[in-house]
């Protein structure tokens, strides 16, 4: 028996798009290529569809990165029971931020733009501005203390992410390399004596005593 031909698409009219789609095609572009390389028309192009198209499901690239920074943040970072000693409760929250961050290092280059995002994120962040508070600093200090642990925090990852890639990009000796291996002991006698093993010191993962050691310090004489 003959099958019934299948229903014309009328002409011009783009496939129908979920914004799951366009959630996971923006995070695959973003990942391998960098937030720069996303744009609406090339994400247009990605999912099969047209720019218009997309507005149907975001209005522009910034909403697309909140929903990217949304979608990366509930499927990361789980509220778990925090220590009770406000410091330690400090110190989890941040700690746990970093980890997700270190994973996806491109979300830390849209957040220090500073004018965007995650609202389930905000959780993590009440768990450190509510635990300075009760380390006895004021809801104001605590908000600039946050801000503290968050430039610490953003740069450590940022620092460490761009240094990677160029490593991964070129193995020759770096310009810092030649310069330590030439250094003066008698101008810069604490450099030279450890020039030798600055790369792999400061290649260490010191953020959890660093981060307590600016804990500490904001919260010294409270």
């Amino acid at each position: 028996m003959p099958q019934p031909p299948a229903p014309r698409r009328s002409p011009g009219r783009p496939p129908r798009i979920s914004r799951e789609e366009v959630i996971g095609t923006a995070r695959r572009i973003v990942t391998e290529e960098g937030v720069h390389r996303l744009t609406m028309r090339r994400l247009a192009t990605e999912v099969g569809s047209t720019p218009m198209a997309l507005y149907h499901h975001v209005r522009n690239k910034e909403e697309l990165l909140v929903l990217l920074l949304d979608d990366y943040a509930s499927r990361t970072l789980r509220r778990t029971e925090l220590p009770a000693p406000p410091r330690e409760r400090v110190v989890a929250a941040a700690t746990t931020i970093h980890e997700a961050l270190a994973a996806c290092p491109w979300i830390v280059e849209v957040l220090t733009a500073d004018d965007l995002m995650s609202a389930s994120a905000l959780w993590f962040v009440e768990q450190i501005v509510d635990g300075l508070v009760a380390c006895g600093l004021s809801p104001e200090q605590a908000v600039h203390g946050y801000r503290a642990i968050w430039y610490y925090t953003a740069g450590e990852i940022v620092v460490r992410a761009t240094a990677a890639r160029r490593r991964a990009d070129d193995d020759r000796t770096t310009y810092r390399e030649r310069v330590f291996a030439e250094l003066d002991p008698d101008e810069l006698p604490r450099l030279a004596q450890v020039a030798g093993r600055w790369a792999p010191l400061t290649a260490e993962d010191t953020y959890a005593d660093g981060l307590r050691a600016l804990i500490d310090g904001l919260t010294a004489t409270r």
